[in-house]
């Protein structure tokens, strides 16, 4: 008769499917850790986006049974003046807050990596982010207030003149897009900055010997190797951008004459304030379709799953 070593027979009972008592213990236990998270996530995630998806083909109004109506809700969306012009600003804002962002995030982390290696000032970059949206929206409103906020004393004092910032038509969507960056800006900077760290410190030295300059090392070291990152980090903003609401609820309530009214004041408006639950779920599943298709269009395009370092 031939033995077999525990290893040959673990590898022969798994084969046969059978599973050592140890393994079946080990599932139990991890089944039973995991059961609260999971009972959350149905509860708190899966069925609210169920929920959602069902009443964006009804017309429910809370205080009534929802009705069944189909694609009807869909069909008011693409003739809705007003979601359009939503989308729009949502865009218009998304645009500025995600672009000028990254480059400052990029900026402020490339700067963290070269020059400094303090971890105060590392905790002091990434202090706003851990501000409340509603609080950073208070402070600055304060500030940029027309007659009595900082910022317009200290342009009074050097100018002459003062700057209606969240109560002008052209200026309220780039105000609140930079208080946005300000509130953000320390988060994308720690991430991109790890993934500073990741990149060869040969590689910087070789390019040294080679004389290649600070600037140099910036567009053809730096910048290629963080791709994987950077996709990462605007895909990121993209979607936190497109969610705003808090800020802008604070600092402009959607004005001056829905100048920043984006696309999430004006489903909290359809929902909280007409009741028109169904509709407002149409609009939020549409906003949760594109940004599928915007962050796949991403993903394809900066190739966010290779790297360069290989």
């Amino acid at each position: 008769m031939s033995t077999l070593t525990p290893s040959r027979r673990s590898a022969r009972e798994s084969k046969s499917g059978r599973r050592h008592p140890a393994y079946r213990g080990h599932a139990t236990a991890a089944w039973l850790l995991i059961t609260p998270a999971l009972i959350g996530f149905i509860l708190f995630a899966v069925y609210p986006t169920l929920r959602g998806i069902y009443f964006s083909f009804t017309t429910y109004h809370i205080l009534s049974p929802a009705v069944w109506t189909g694609l009807a809700n869909f069909r008011q969306m693409l003739h809705d003046s007003t979601f359009w012009h939503s989308l729009l600003v949502t865009v218009y804002f998304v645009v500025i807050s995600v672009v000028i962002g990254i480059l400052l995030s990029l900026v402020t982390a490339v700067v963290l990596h070269r020059l400094t290696r303090s971890t105060v000032i590392r905790g002091l970059v990434i202090l706003p982010f851990l501000i409340s949206g509603v609080v950073a929206a208070v402070v600055w409103s304060w500030m940029l207030d027309p007659q009595l906020g900082i910022v317009n004393v200290a342009l009074k004092a050097l100018t002459g003149h003062r700057v209606i910032f969240l109560g002008s038509n052209t200026l309220a969507i780039p105000t609140v897009a930079m208080i946005s960056v300000w509130k953000s800006m320390g988060y994308n900077a720690i991430l991109i900055f790890a993934g500073l760290q990741t990149i060869p410190g040969e590689i910087y030295e070789a390019a040294r010997l080679d004389g290649a300059s600070e600037m140099k090392m910036f567009r053809r070291i730096t910048v290629p190797l963080l791709r994987p990152i950077l996709a990462m980090v605007v895909i990121l903003a993209v979607i936190s951008s497109f969610q705003v609401f808090d800020i802008v609820q604070v600092a402009t309530q959607g004005g001056p004459a829905n100048a920043s009214n984006v696309l999430q004041m004006y489903i909290y408006d359809s929902a909280f304030s007409q009741y028109n639950f169904g509709y407002a779920s149409a609009m939020s599943l549409a906003l949760f379709a594109m940004l599928i298709i915007i962050t796949f269009i991403q993903l394809r395009v900066t190739r966010a799953n290779e790297s360069d370092t290989n």
